[in-house]
């Protein structure tokens, strides 16, 4: 429940507190004394959007604060734990709005978004203000009554998942189907751009092994003439170098006690002579391993010719991207084979979420036709106690194509005169009819949704007289077992009231500011008095306002 309201400078109010009771409050007031700003102030904590114009003066930020008794209400909880938020007792939300119109709001001091404001308000006030009438005419909220009324919350959230869940496994099947059309016009393209790989046969790096190949077949005669050459002088001229060390080893040998470097000299130089043997060894045997052969030439050319066709035609470099591309073009014929199979077990999958769907989505359509009755029967009771004993409500529920809300289309038609000719509300009922109709209704779906305080602004415009005193006593019922808050021009409602506050202008220096102040019991019978009979109430008002009072102890 909302305990306490701090507003300061906004609009015309320059700093009130309200202290309210857990029970049925009522807020009267003259017209334009800024009873409804009020509740503008209020919906600012609730996450409505706001401007610097609200700001009463223009060098001051706007505050706005309101502290909530939360109890052990679980929304609350799971809201404060799911946003990292303290949880205590009393849950203090705040707004703030600087002078250039920007805004700041906090949950318990923590900065908060406005989105999560809304989240928040949703599960500590319904707000009803002035116009609000026409939502009864929407059949989202239409459907939403008729929901909370039959208890279909948990229900309609499992079907919620089961529908969201059958749709995306409907967009996926899609997908697939779409990709198995666009496979369908490439396969012959892809079918041959692989074959045409493939036919090729190509090896990790084989067209750079191959080019390399072509190098030395193609320099063969030249490479084994050099060869030759180097072996002959090496080892096979008339003086190969190999004999002539041998021969300056053996002269150097008979000298080699006479100088102490001469050992080692001649050492150096047999080395010498065997690794130059070895040497003339290797070239003799690559020599005699490259062979031309024209046959070769002529294959590799062939094939490399291929390569580098398919090279230019991919527009790529090396055959590791071709075998890349090749590798590619098998997965897509791989999965045009596949896909079939994917689409099968899709179809499956679709197919047993959409039954499972439907069956929910049935469930709650019994539930709904089974609250129906009902409903149409506790409004038109209500209807007849607040002033319109010719009017009915009829409950519409037609089947229609699974949506994210079920399959039924929920309209709530209206006859006034008991013609028997029911129209959508939207299009026949009047203002006051709607405000009346409104109540009724919340009055029905506050028994069903654990929701701590209800705020009406002015939902009595249009009534008086018994309807407005029965409007009253439905207030006081709701008020029983949740905190109600009631802008008010009837005194019949007034009345019934377990707080009164009285909203009134002063004047302030050069300004008119508005405030606030809860009303004594005399005060309260007073009020009422001059609701009934003008600023100077007769003695027959005031005992009628004493009666009204006091009835309600």
């Amino acid at each position: 429940m909302l305990k306490k309201l701090h507003i300061q400078n906004y609009a015309i109010i320059d700093e009130i507190d309200i202290q309210f009771s857990n029970q049925l409050n009522i807020i009267t007031g003259e017209t334009g004394a800024g009873k409804s700003i009020l509740i503008g102030a209020l919906s600012l904590i609730l996450g409505e959007r706001s401007d610097s114009n609200v700001l009463l003066k223009n060098d001051k930020k706007c505050f706005i604060e309101g502290t909530f008794l939360v109890d052990s209400k679980e929304a609350v909880k799971n809201f404060l734990t799911t946003n990292d938020l303290d949880i205590e007792e009393e849950l203090v939300i705040r707004r703030e709005i600087a002078t250039n119109g920007k805004s700041r709001a906090f949950i318990n001091d923590t900065p908060a978004t406005l989105l999560q404001l809304k989240e928040l308000a949703s599960c500590l006030v319904d707000l009803h203000q002035q116009f609000d009438t026409l939502e009864i005419g929407d059949t989202d909220f239409q459907r939403e009554v008729v929901d909370a009324l039959a208890g279909n919350q948990s229900l309609l959230q499992t079907y919620q998942s089961e529908y969201q869940q059958w749709v995306d496994a409907s967009k996926d099947l899609q997908s697939l189907q779409q990709q198995k059309a666009a496979f369908a016009k490439e396969l012959d393209y892809f079918q041959f751009l692989y074959d045409e790989l493939k036919e090729v046969g190509l090896k990790e790096n084989e067209l750079e092994d191959l080019d390399t190949e072509l190098q030395l077949l193609s320099n063969s005669e030249g490479i084994k003439t050099a060869l030759d050459r180097t072996y002959f002088e090496l080892k096979d001229n008339e003086t190969p170098v190999t004999a002539l060390l041998k021969q300056l080893s053996n002269q150097l040998q008979g000298y080699a006690s006479y100088h102490k470097d001469l050992p080692g000299l001649i050492e150096r130089i047999k080395s010498s002579q065997i690794e130059i043997a070895d040497i003339a060894e290797e070239a003799e045997r690559i020599s005699d391993s490259i062979t031309y052969d024209g046959a070769r030439v002529d294959r590799i050319n062939e094939k490399l010719a291929a390569g580098y066709k398919l090279l230019k035609k991919h527009n790529v470099l090396t055959t590791a991207e071709l075998l890349l591309i090749q590798n590619d073009l098998e997965e897509k014929l791989q999965a045009v084979l596949n896909i079939d199979d994917a689409i099968a077990a899709k179809e499956k999958t679709v197919a047993a979420l959409l039954k499972q769907a439907i069956a929910t989505a049935s469930s709650l359509s019994v539930k709904r036709n089974n609250q129906a009755k009902p409903l149409e029967k506790e409004v038109n009771v209500l209807l007849h106690q607040i002033g319109m004993p010719n009017a009915r409500m009829m409950v519409s529920i037609k089947e229609i194509p699974l949506n994210q809300y079920g399959c039924n289309e929920i309209e709530f038609l209206f006859d006034a005169n008991k013609s028997n000719r029911f129209e959508p509300i939207r299009k026949v009922a009047s203002g006051g009819e709607l405000s009346r109709l409104m109540l009724c209704i919340k009055s029905l779906v506050a028994k069903s949704i654990d929701l701590p305080t209800m705020i009406f602004d002015e939902i009595d415009t249009g009534i008086s007289g018994e309807a407005a005193k029965q409007v009253g006593a439905i207030m006081k019922g709701l008020a029983a077992n949740r905190q109600i808050i009631c802008i008010t021009h009837q005194p019949q409602i007034a009345g019934k009231a377990d707080a009164h506050y009285f909203v009134y202008k002063e004047n302030k220096g050069d300004a008119v500011k508005t405030n606030i102040r809860l009303l004594t019991k005399e005060e309260q019978i007073n009020a009422i008095a001059q609701m009934l009979g003008g600023e100077k109430p007769t003695a027959a008002a005031i005992e009628n306002a004493k009666e009204m009072v006091e009835g309600n102890r």
